[in-house]
């Protein structure tokens, strides 16, 4: 189906950002490792979490949706969350075939850690695109700790194969591939034998997504011992390429606990690009002044761009006159803002180089080539390079476009529909991520249609 803006008026209103999907990714798989019943509140049940949602019930968790009336004054308000009754670590494999992950390479890579912890083999698969994901690194660290992790077809992608036993004890990971594969080992490793120790060689992209993880872990009883250490000790420790980060974790238990989802920067990226491009006011409320997500670099963007951001506590407003500047960006710790900030800068005054995102050609896509080449289809001028590329505004016209089945493509082009007369083909993937894209869409003025 074809994802397309249909009619807009000036924008303004006041919406509530969908949840985190990687908040809610860890809030399930940690309470599914916990000893209890833990309540999780604003979960995001987008088509990737659902994945997380059944792989952990697969191993033993139990998840049922519920509903709990809460009183505020004198008014009740009903209230849904999922509750989660945890294997206290003690996983065992329900299914008699593979688990079928479908295109989430968030579950895909946290899992397969967790999945050691099991008391029989596990196999996780997925669609295509999944299969296509690197996971070599993973399986190489998860080697040094007594994880034995097989792939099916030989190729360090899944399907994977993964035995019971986790010893733990020390590893190494290169920080440059991704970060998921360093917070699956931390997730994984307090329920290890002998604990982890585990060294992230330089460049660390991405880091903020391991700081969300580290601040969950804690909300659910878990401690992580982290500090710098010098990998050449005869370099100057000013060096900072011979910088890295060490991680200890000892044998820890998971706590049940009860624990709200913060909203998604990520998904709140498209109200806030979408007002600033056509003008116009947004509120976007539970996007916290504090959280730890690196995709709250979306702010500063849009401020640099022209765009009016002002921050509270608990909500963000954007005011703009619809006219943007080009700038200079480097994403290494937003990789998924890449997309966005790519539309942006295609209809911004100037030129846009974006940087540090070459990690950002082993998602659902190579988002780097196929951003490029999907602008291109509309007459954009740009220029490729490894790790980004420089657009040059208002340069685009009218056009269809390709999706790729990347969600994060068919909401960001979505946007040029602002601008120009822009579909996208295969545009209903934005269920991945943000199931009501549409609906918080036209709550700001922006009627869309699939069709």
């Amino acid at each position: 189906m074809n994802l397309k803006i249909k009619n807009f008026s000036k924008i303004n209103g006041s919406v509530k950002a969908p949840s985190s999907k990687s908040y809610s990714h860890r809030a399930v798989i940690l309470a599914s490792l916990a000893e209890g019943k833990s309540k999780l509140f604003d979960v995001l049940y987008s088509e990737d979490v659902l994945s997380s949602i059944r792989a952990c019930e697969a191993l033993g968790a139990r998840i049922d949706k519920k509903k709990e009336i809460i009183l505020k004054g004198d008014k009740s308000q009903t209230v849904d969350y999922l509750e989660v009754y945890g294997t206290g670590g003690k996983l065992h494999n329900n299914c008699q075939d593979m688990i079928d992950l479908a295109n989430s390479g968030t579950t895909l890579r946290i899992m397969t850690s967790v999945a050691a912890l099991s008391d029989n083999e596990v196999i996780f698969t997925g669609d295509d695109s999944l299969k296509t994901r690197p996971m070599g690194a993973l399986i190489d660290a998860l080697e040094l700790l007594g994880v034995k992790v097989e792939s099916i077809n030989n190729n360090n992608k899944a399907p994977l194969k993964i035995y019971p036993g986790y010893p733990g004890g020390e590893a190494d990971i290169l920080g440059s591939i991704s970060s998921q594969f360093i917070s699956s080992i931390l997730i994984s490793a307090p329920l290890s034998e002998k604990g982890v120790e585990l060294e992230v060689y330089p460049e660390f992209v991405s880091k903020p997504y391991v700081d969300m993880t580290i601040s969950i872990l804690e909300k659910f009883g878990i401690v992580i011992e982290e500090e710098p250490y010098q990998i050449h000790e005869t370099c100057n420790k000013e060096h900072t390429d011979c910088l890295g980060v060490k991680f200890n974790v000892k044998p820890q238990k998971y706590i049940a606990s009860d624990y709200i989802v913060e909203g998604d920067f990520s998904s709140a990226s498209y109200l806030l690009a979408a007002t600033a491009i056509a003008g116009g006011y947004v509120k976007v409320e539970n996007l916290f002044s504090d959280s730890k997500q690196g995709d709250k670099f979306i702010l500063d963007i849009l401020e640099e761009m022209g765009a009016n951001v002002t921050v509270f506590d608990e909500y963000v407003s954007l005011r703009s006159n619809g006219n943007l500047k080009g700038i200079d960006v480097n994403l290494a710790n937003a990789p998924d803002l890449l997309l966005t900030v790519a539309v942006l800068g295609a209809v911004a005054e100037g030129k846009t180089t974006i940087t540090g995102v070459q990690h950002g050609r082993l998602k659902e896509t190579d988002r780097i080539d196929t951003t490029c080449r999907e602008l291109e289809k509309l007459g954009c001028k740009l220029e490729e390079f490894e790790d980004g590329m420089t657009i040059y505004g208002q340069t685009i016209g009218d056009g269809t476009v390709e999706s790729h089945n990347d969600h994060r493509l068919a909401m960001a082009f979505s946007l040029l529909g602002l601008k120009h007369d822009v579909e996208v083909e295969n545009g209903e993937c934005f269920d991945v991520s943000f199931p009501n894209f549409i609906e918080l869409m036209g709550e700001i003025g922006i009627e869309m249609e699939l069709k």
